[in-house]
C-alpha cells in the first residue's frame, strides 16, 4: 500500500520538478569545474577557454536520467505492490532452484573446462586461481552472511577472523610443525573464541556503534600483528609456510609423493587442482552448516533478532547467547578461509588483512540480499570475478587508443556498478528468499 501510495503521488509535474533539481545541482556543481578551461598560452600565461556547451549537455543527460530512473522505479513499486508475497517467494525459490545447480555444476567441473579451453591442465592455470579466489570470497561472505544477513549485526571488522585463522596455522605449522589438517579445526577454533571475544563487549551495540567497534576490532588486530614483531613477525610477516599434503601424502616428484603413489606422471598442477577443491568443500560445507543452522530455533531466534531485538526479548530469547553464537559461528568459518588462504599462500603478512577486505566481504553480502545464501555467491563472482577479468579486455585500447589501460579504470567502472545496483537493486540481487518456516494452508 505504501509503496502504491508513493508511485501514485509522483505525477508527471513531480517528476519533470525532480528532475530539474537534479540538473540545477548539476549547474552548481559544474560552474567552478567544468564550465572553464585552463590552457598554458604561448608567452601570455593561462589562457581561458569556456565551455558552457559540455555544461548544458551534462545537465540535460542528468535530467533525462533522473526523469527515466523516477519513471522506472515508479513502475517498479506499483507492480511490486500488485505481487502477491507468496507468488514473490515462489518465485525466489525457483530462481534458486535453478541456479544453485548450475553454479554448482559449473564449480565442479571448472579444472576440466579450464583444461579443455586452454588446451592443457597448466594452460588453465589462471582460471583455476580465479576460481580459488572467487571461492574463498564466497565462503568468507558466507560466514559473514550469519552475522549480517541473518542476525542483522553489522561487522566490519570481519577480516580479523579471517587473519586469526591464517595466521594459526601460520605459526602452529612453522613453530610446531603440525600439518594443515590438524591445525584447520584448531584454527576456526582460534577465531571462534575472538569471536566471543568481540561479541562481549558489544552485546548491548546495534547499528553504527556495533559498527564502529567492529571497525575498531579488526584495526587493532591488524596494527597488533604489525607492532608485535617477535609474534608475527611484524610488516615482513611469515614466510616459508608449509604446502598442504593429500593427507600426508605430499605433491612431489619423489617415490612418496602424490602423483607415484597412484601411478601419475608428475604435475606441479595437481597440487593447485587439490587446493581448488579444497577451498570448494570448505564453501559447501559453509553453505550446508548455515541452511541447516536457519532451520534450527536458533537459526529463528537470528532473524528474530534482526527483525527487532525488543519483540526478541519479550519472546523469552536470550539476546546475549544468540549474539554470541552468531559472532562465533561467523568467526569460525572465516578461520577455516584464513587457513587455506596461509596454506595456499605460503605467506602472510597484515597488509592482507586490511579493512579493504572486510569492506569487499561486505558488500558481497549486501549486494547479493541479505540472508540469501545464491545472492551472495553471485555477488561473489561478479565483484571478484569482473574486476579480474577486467585485466584482460585488450579491445578496450582500440576504442579509447592505445595509452589506454583498463586496469586503471576497473575500479572505477566497478565503482559505477555497485553505485547503479543500489539504485535500481537497493535490497540486493535477490532480496526475497525461502522463509525458514513456512505454514501451510489449512484445507477446507
Amino acid at each position: 500500500m505504501a509503496a502504491t501510495a508513493r508511485a501514485e503521488a509522483s505525477p508527471l509535474p513531480g517528476l519533470i520538478k525532480d528532475a530539474g533539481l537534479f540538473a540545477l545541482v548539476t549547474l552548481g556543481l559544474c560552474v567552478p569545474i567544468v564550465s572553464y578551461r585552463t590552457d598554458l598560452g604561448q608567452g601570455i600565461g593561462l589562457v581561458i577557454t569556456s565551455r558552457w556547451g559540455t555544461v548544458f549537455a551534462l545537465c540535460a543527460a542528468i535530467f533525462v536520467l533522473r526523469f527515466l530512473q523516477q519513471l522506472y522505479l515508479g513502475g517498479r513499486d506499483r507492480r511490486r505492490a500488485a505481487r502477491a508475497p507468496i507468488a514473490v517467494v515462489e518465485g525466489a525459490s525457483r530462481l534458486g532452484a535453478i541456479l544453485a545447480p548450475i553454479t554448482l555444476g559449473i564449480a565442479l567441473t571448472l579444472p576440466l573446462l579450464a583444461a579443455l579451453g586452454a588446451g592443457s591442465l597448466g594452460e588453465g592455470r589462471y582460471w583455476i586461481d580465479l576460481g580459488i579466489l572467487i571461492l574463498t570470497y564466497v565462503m568468507l561472505g558466507w560466514g559473514l552472511n550469519i552475522v549480517v544477513g541473518l542476525a542483522g549485526l553489522l561487522d566490519l571488522g570481519y577480516v580479523a577472523f579471517y587473519a586469526v585463522g591464517a595466521y594459526s596455522y601460520a605459526l602452529l605449522s612453522t613453530v610446531f610443525g603440525l600439518s594443515f589438517w590438524v591445525c584447520l579445526p584448531m584454527a576456526g577454533l582460534f577465531a571462534a573464541a575472538f569471536g566471543v571475544l568481540l561479541g562481549f563487549p558489544v552485546l548491548r551495540l546495534r547499528g553504527d556503534y556495533l559498527a564502529i567497534v567492529t571497525l575498531a576490532f579488526g584495526e587493532i588486530i591488524r596494527l597488533v600483528l604489525i607492532n608485535w614483531t617477535d609474534f608475527s613477525g611484524g610488516s615482513a610477516g611469515i614466510s616459508s609456510i608449509p604446502r598442504v599434503s593429500f593427507f600426508g601424502l605430499p605433491f612431489t616428484a619423489g617415490e612418496s609423493g602424490f602423483a607415484a603413489t597412484f601411478g601419475l606422471a608428475f604435475n606441479p598442477m595437481h597440487r593447485l587442482v587439490f587446493l581448488y577443491y579444497l577451498i570448494l568443500v570448505l564453501a559447501l560445507v559453509t553453505n550446508l552448516v548455515t541452511l541447516r543452522m536457519r532451520r534450527l530455533p536458533l537459526g529463528r531466534a537470528w532473524e528474530a533478532l534482526r527483525e527487532d531485538e525488543i519483540a526478541c526479548r519479550s519472546l523469552g530469547i536470550d539476546t546475549t547467547i544468540t549474539k554470541l553464537t552468531a559472532f562465533a559461528l561467523g568467526a569460525m568459518f572465516a578461520g577455516f578461509a584464513g587457513s587455506f588462504f596461509a596454506v595456499r599462500q605460503a605467506f602472510v603478512s597484515p597488509e592482507s588483512f586490511n579493512f579493504l577486505e572486510s569492506a569487499i566481504i561486505l558488500a558481497i553480502v549486501v549486494l547479493g540480499g541479505m540472508g540469501s545464501q545464491i545472492g551472495v555467491a553471485i555477488a561473489a563472482i561478479v565483484m571478484v570475478g569482473g574486476p579480474e577479468l577486467l585485466r584482460n579486455l585488450g579491445f578496450l585500447k582500440a576504442v579509447f587508443g592505445e595509452g589506454f589501460d583498463p586496469n586503471e579504470y576497473r575500479l572505477l567502472l566497478f565503482g559505477l556498478a555497485m553505485v547503479a545496483m543500489m539504485v535500481f537493486r537497493p535490497r540486493g540481487l535477490i532480496s526475497e528468499r525461502t522463509p525458514s518456516v513456512t505454514i501451510a494452508e489449512r484445507g477446507r
